[in-house]
């Protein structure tokens, strides 16, 4: 997958880039512009028919539909089902499923080498929850059990990991290059083509 071009807004307090693939996927992220950090990186690729599919969040929260926020009369889901999602930190990925009221020791976290996969078991039977490291996946690097760690508070179940030394460079140089972006209020600016 090669870069084609991207661009750069700046709006209070974010910056956001927009990245367009050779493949004809996209991605868009947006960075908090005082500490630097990735708030939303979302995917988006061409549909059977031409068209542009629906964007899929791979960090962020999820944006609320504003169907069912616009029709009383839709089936939703309860807002008491457990709610995932992921938010980074500078050193480890960092995933949250709120609403989960057990105490920390009915819950497993482990990761499975052979599907490339981390799995969330609660003893109880009453949550399971499996999910990749989209990041690890796209740079070929293996999992690793010891850079895996939880915690319980809040009804929130907060799983940390710990990000390799690879991705904490690739990251580097991705914030260095996004800083040079000149991005206006305005509109956009074409990044370099590569």
């Amino acid at each position: 997958m090669h870069l084609y071009c991207c661009f750069a807004n700046l709006f209070p307090g974010k910056r956001k880039i927009h990245y367009l693939f050779t493949d004809g996927k996209e991605m868009a992220e947006e960075y908090d512009l005082t500490t630097d950090e990735l708030i939303v990186r979302k995917w988006r690729s061409k549909s059977t028919l031409k068209g542009q599919g629906p964007w899929e969040i791979e960090v962020g929260e999820p944006v609320p539909s504003t169907v069912a926020c616009l029709e009383s009369d839709v089936i939703k889901e309860n807002c008491s089902n457990p709610v995932f999602m992921r938010k980074d930190t500078k050193t480890s990925f960092l995933w949250r499923v709120r609403n989960l009221p057990y105490p920390k020791e009915v819950y497993n976290i482990s990761v499975e080498p052979d599907q490339r996969c981390c799995i969330i078991r609660t003893n109880n039977k009453k949550y399971y929850k499996k999910f990749n490291v989209p990041d690890l996946d796209r740079s070929q690097l293996p999992l690793d059990s010891s850079a895996l760690n939880f915690t319980h508070a809040n009804n929130t179940l907060i799983v940390s990991y710990k990000k390799p030394k690879e991705i904490l460079t690739i990251e580097h140089e991705l914030l260095r290059e996004v800083k040079k972006l000149k991005g206006t209020n305005e509109g956009d600016v074409d990044c370099k083509t590569q």
